[in-house]
């Protein structure tokens, strides 16, 4: 797909959508991190259910591991891998507590080294919380590139490296929100919503539905 084409998407999507943001309801930067964490392969509808109680009892990483990881649990049984997820924020927040000052660092290399923090979270958090042009690519955005032409790549690590180079500068900002958005309500796995589509005749995809 040529510059101009991507642009002229981009631009769709902005003048639709100036500032869009994360569907995660949080409070501050930790518990921003934590409903990232609990995101991952559930939906953010569903966190959001679990969150308000939690976020009232622990919005500090001291208060987090006074609740502890089965007090955790309760207020996160409903989302997938509470279990996982449960350890993981624990850990983290005795992380943060004894390396970090209370406070969630602002690197990608040092939000790695907590936790259940991969490159995603990682990039999530750094988007949402402190507005840098990261890209974070879960599933919508891993299909949506690849399917109306952004980039034909194979991982996720592939895709952000190839959105890197594609996506113009003055679109970074946004461009997962866009993108997740777009798969979320729109270019849907399974049957996509072409009729609609704000970019049907800029998208690249072969099959489209009408």
């Amino acid at each position: 797909m040529n510059k101009q084409k991507i642009d002229r998407i981009f631009a769709r999507f902005a003048a639709r959508d100036p500032a869009p943001g994360t569907e995660l309801d949080y409070t501050n930067e930790f518990t921003l991190l934590v409903a990232v964490v609990l995101s991952a392969q559930a939906t953010d509808k569903g966190v959001n259910k679990a969150t308000p109680a939690l976020f009232k009892a622990a919005p500090t990483p001291k208060k987090m591991l006074a609740v502890g990881e089965d007090g955790l649990k309760k207020h996160i049984r409903t989302i997938g891998l509470f279990n996982s997820k449960a350890r993981n924020i624990i850990g983290l927040s005795k992380k943060l507590v004894e390396e970090f000052g209370g406070k969630v660092p602002h690197t990608r290399e040092e939000l790695q080294t907590l936790p259940g923090v991969g490159r995603k979270t990682a990039n999530v958090w750094l988007n949402c919380a402190l507005g840098k042009h990261t890209i974070a690519v879960d599933t919508h955005v891993f299909r949506v590139a690849n399917r109306i032409g952004l980039c034909k790549t194979t991982t996720p690590e592939k895709t952000e490296a190839a959105l890197e180079k594609t996506i113009p500068d003055k679109w970074k900002r946004h461009a997962h929100h866009w993108l997740i958005l777009h798969g979320r309500y729109t270019c849907v796995a399974r049957k996509p919503k072409c009729p609609g589509c704000l970019i049907k005749n800029l998208c690249g995809f072969p099959q489209k539905t009408g």
